[in-house]
């Protein structure tokens, strides 16, 4: 086996990544403070085709070195928007139809592995603070919310770990459900 040169992966160019039919996903980051947990999570983004980022609160915006040092330029591909306030951004993509899910640990909240991601449906998934998770306010007006099976001592995984695995499962039952 023969470890492949990234000019032999033909990936998109930024101008074909722009033009290209994405997943109807939008990823909010509620009040992220790791500039390197958000390039981590453009970088994903770009990875599985996302439709946008949401950046609210005091979630830093690019351009910023330490966001384009784990990004790698994704913040050129993957569109992005402000937002001073989480629940606004949420209610934005509300009125636009969009189903919204908390990745949160709340009383009620699904399994990660036995959600039942529709196609016919837009997706929003709001990520929380390293250390707060997704605000209160926030988890009020989601429609539901999801967590990712923990077996260990902790009690959370790390946020660009988390949007990894979530981004992960939501582009691949989107595989499956073309095929």
């Amino acid at each position: 086996m023969k470890k492949l040169l990234n000019v032999e992966l033909n990936r998109l160019t930024v101008v074909e990544f722009r033009k290209a039919r994405k997943y109807p996903v939008v990823v909010v980051l509620d009040n992220v403070r790791s500039l390197n947990n958000i390039g981590s999570i453009f970088r994903t983004c770009d990875a599985f085709l996302i439709e946008a980022i949401y950046l609210c609160g005091i979630t830093a915006t690019p351009p910023h070195r330490e966001i384009h040092k784990t990004a790698l330029g994704a913040t050129d591909s993957v569109p992005w928007q402000y937002f001073e306030n989480t629940v606004e951004a949420v209610q934005t993509l509300k009125n636009k139809q969009y189903r919204i899910i908390a990745v949160e640990q709340t009383e009620n909240s699904t399994p990660l592995n036995e959600l039942n991601i529709m196609k016919n449906l837009k997706y929003a998934l709001v990520f929380g603070h390293e250390i707060k998770g997704v605000e209160q306010p926030v988890v009020d007006i989601c429609d539901e919310s999801i967590e990712i099976p923990q077996m260990g001592t902790k009690h959370s995984i790390n946020i660009a770990v988390s949007a990894g695995i979530v981004l992960w499962e939501f582009f691949r039952s989107y595989q499956k459900k073309r095929s």
